[in-house]
């Protein structure tokens, strides 16, 4: 302070003309003290000033730097605040202070607590740590402090597992105490609040019986203080600290200390006594020497010459130039080329005050300014504390905290930090691991909310994000991957050509198709045989060419399912097979007429001959043609996405569009064959020579029973399975009908040539021998 007004004194752009006098005390960290020294300032009784000049105005105080410490600032502007005399602390951090209608008349150059409580919060998740520990001094410092940055430590979803208060003037016990809860806790990482005196009997308590290692994150009061760099247990200690600063001439200044410029100061006479162990202008007591004058501050090797770690004095620096500005603007006014200061001008301090609100400037590259609460802006230092080559710890600036900078890059760091322990690895400090993607966060029950169980995203839900809150559901035509944290697109799912069923049923389609053709150019090649020309050749042609279309059909039912071809595999389904049962009923009715034919005086051929047996084959199925007209006129089948069947598939089906017009061509096809049947069971007792009864016979019991187990396995089968049993009834039905019928006729037309004439064909053996 003394060098700074010394500096002001000799400035010819600052206050020319004008001196400024000063008196310093030391309050001795007590708020009693300040309050005394508060209200002798106020009151103008101070005894003197050290300066030999004489002031303008000598007992009115402009101004006054200090105190350090929160407490005792609170309690001197509370003291001097209702006579508007401005008060500019160097070191009060307390946020409080920051209330302008409580403390109307404080200003500090050093930034306010709630800066460094949020520096440290966001230096805090920087690392990721969530889970911690808390201890503050059990001061306006150190409370306010602490609240402050829970306050921000729980926007920024920092949990913390114990909170406790330590002074220096606590009982051990009550030390021990939160001692042995730093020890149990499981948090990694302790923030501490408080002044480098309570942080000191904290860690000798600690130093007693050791903790696991501990990641200290600490405030400016306590981190820049080297006497507590003696605790090795305290390496990897990180926290923001006043910025550095080096003031040009301070060190020369320091330094040129004489015991002739010493007999005006107390305190100097105090310290150059004590540096040197001589006494200064009296007679030294027994075991003392007197200085001589050969003393030497260069020689000196403590605190006082110790330049590398100038933060508060610069601080201090700062708060006599504030001051300095603001009388500089009460009293003197700028003209073109000069500045002219009147000294005998009569202001007050209320005056002061008011252009201290004001005050912009550099000094030594350093900006100086206040904001409406006072507070200058926050810049900060960060600090580590690490091991040098020889072992012991020192303070290593690692990166720095810029208020003024956007949000979020605040905080830079440009060297490598060492973390508790010694180590460079950054250690984790969490209540409950990451909830990895794929799962979500349930709080357990009566803890902090950085306490929590990962549960697994329910079925059809996924979680991309690390510690999700809540699993999202996926879309409906999404489905989760295995991991569940990607919601792809569910697989579609049709009876394909590519797939092994669909390859076997495509197969048997198409050689059951063949096998019809074959057996209708085998028929073709002996028409005129006897057993062809006995069996209603043309009835067996047209059989043979609505089987061909029956197995052909059920290629419609392979592949995805499109508006044709959903509207074409049902309905040529059903008018081929309408066909095929038309035939099989024609030749069923012709084995009976031609049985009445033969009776004595029977004309009944005439009335049904091939005119009647081609009008009964089209009239028949020109009754399935309507209804599927009907159907696909008032409601066709259409392609659909079935999202129901299975929840991890799309199944592409044919809706049937009207169930009715659906059940009505199964229902006609059935009606037919139950015609066919029973006029084939009436049949099936007339001589073996119209055998082909019994062989109709035992083929509409194979149809009907295909497609009685059709219905509820179709009902059943899901998905693509449902096509398949449509296919294999069918196949099977249509199978059934060209072994039954045909294959007896080409195995004697093949294999037994000479039992292919009219001769053999009159045998009543015939189709036994078969």
């Amino acid at each position: 302070m003394i060098f700074a007004i010394k500096e002001i004194n000799n400035s010819t752009e600052l206050l020319p003309g004008i001196k400024l006098g000063y008196e310093i005390h030391d309050s001795c960290t007590s708020a009693l003290v300040a309050v005394h020294v508060a209200f002798q300032l106020s009151n103008g009784l101070e005894p003197e000033f050290n300066t030999g000049d004489n002031c303008s105005q000598s007992g009115m105080v402009m101004g006054i730097v200090g105190e350090s410490g929160s407490s005792p600032s609170i309690s001197m502007s509370r003291v001097i605040g209702p006579f508007n005399i401005p008060q500019v602390s160097h070191f009060a951090t307390c946020a409080c202070l920051s209330n302008k209608q409580q403390y109307p008349n404080f200003f500090r150059t050093v930034p306010s607590d709630n800066f460094q409580a949020d520096a440290l919060a966001k230096l805090v998740k920087h690392f990721g740590w969530t889970w911690i520990g808390a201890v503050r001094a059990d001061t306006d410092y150190g409370n306010n402090g602490m609240a402050a940055f829970l306050t921000t430590a729980q926007k920024e979803g920092i949990c913390v597992e114990y909170s406790e208060s330590v002074l220096q003037t606590f009982s051990r016990s009550k030390i021990q105490r939160v001692a042995d809860i730093i020890r149990r806790s499981t948090a990694k990482v302790v923030v501490v609040f408080a002044a480098s005196g309570d942080v000191r009997v904290l860690f000798e308590e600690l130093l007693h019986e050791p903790s696991p290692p501990r990641q200290w994150i600490g405030s400016e009061a306590w981190l820049t203080n080297v006497d507590l760099l003696r605790f090795s247990f305290s390496v990897g200690a990180i926290g923001f600290v006043i910025e550095h600063a080096e003031s040009p001439g301070l060190k020369e200044f320091l330094l040129d200390l004489s015991p002739s410029n010493l007999a005006s100061s107390a305190i100097l006479t105090e310290f150059w006594e004590d540096a040197f162990n001589c006494r200064l202008g009296k007679s030294p007591a027994p075991g003392e020497i007197r200085c001589d004058g050969t003393q030497d501050m260069k020689t000196l090797q403590n605190p006082y010459t110790d330049f590398s770690n100038l933060r508060i004095t610069n601080m201090v620096y700062k708060a006599v130039y504030a001051i300095a500005h603001a009388l500089h603007k009460t009293l003197c006014k700028n003209t073109e080329s000069t500045t002219h200061c009147d000294e005998y001008k009569r202001i007050e301090a209320k005056q002061v005050l008011s252009e201290l609100k004001k005050v912009n400037f550099t000094q030594s590259g350093y900006d100086v300014s206040f904001d409406e609460n006072g507070d200058p802006v926050p810049r900060y230092e960060l600090m580590n504390w690490q091991r040098s080559h020889s072992g012991s710890l020192e303070m290593v600036t690692v990166g720095y905290y810029d208020g003024s900078l956007p949000v979020g890059q605040e905080v830079h760091i440009n060297k490598n930090l060492i973390f508790m322990d010694g180590l460079k690895e950054l250690p984790k400090s969490v209540c409950s691991e990451n909830c990895p993607p794929g799962t979500r966060k349930v709080l357990q029950k009566g803890k902090p909310i950085c306490c929590y169980d990962c549960v697994p995203c329910a079925e059809g839900e996924i979680s991309n994000t690390t510690d999700s809150p809540d699993c999202l559901l996926c879309l409906k035509e999404f489905w989760p991957n295995a991991r569940r944290d990607t919601c792809l697109p569910k697989p579609v799912e049709f009876l394909s050509y590519n797939e092994e069923l669909g390859i076997i049923l495509a197969a048997f389609s198409s050689g059951g198709a063949f096998l019809t053709i074959m057996t209708a150019v085998v028929f073709f090649r002996h028409r005129a045989s006897p057993i062809v020309r006995a069996n209603n050749s043309e009835l067996s042609f047209l059989l043979l060419f609505s089987l061909t279309l029956c197995f052909l059909s059920s290629l419609t039912f392979i592949g995805a399912p499109s508006d044709w071809s959903c509207m074409l595999r049902h309905t040529a389904f059903g008018i081929t097979f309408v066909l095929c049962m038309s035939c099989v009923l024609g030749k069923t009715i012709v084995v009976l007429m031609a049985f009445k034919a033969t009776l004595p005086g029977s004309n009944v051929m005439k009335w049904f001959g091939p005119p009647q047996q081609r009008m009964t084959v089209v009239s028949f199925t020109f009754i399935q043609v309507l209804i599927c007209t009907l159907w696909l006129a008032i409601s066709p089948p259409t392609p659909i996405k079935n999202l129901n069947v299975n929840k991890k598939k799309i199944i592409l089906e044919c809706a049937l569009g009207s169930a009715i017009g659906f059940w009505a061509v199964l229902g006609y096809i059935g009606l037919l064959a139950f015609f066919c049947l029973v006029l084939a069971v009436r049949a099936r007792k007339l001589p073996n020579s119209f055998n082909e009864a019994k062989l109709i016979t035992f083929s509409m019991l194979i149809f009907c029973a295909v497609w009685i187990t059709f219905i509820p396995a179709y009902v059943s089968s899901p998905g693509k399975f449902t096509v398949a049993v449509e296919i294999f009834a069918i196949l099977a039905s249509s199978f059934g009908l060209i072994f039954c019928i045909f294959a007896p006729k080409c195995f004697i037309i093949l294999i037994k040539p000479e039992k292919n004439t009219k001769k053999h064909l009159m045998n009543k053996n015939v189709f036994k021998d078969i």
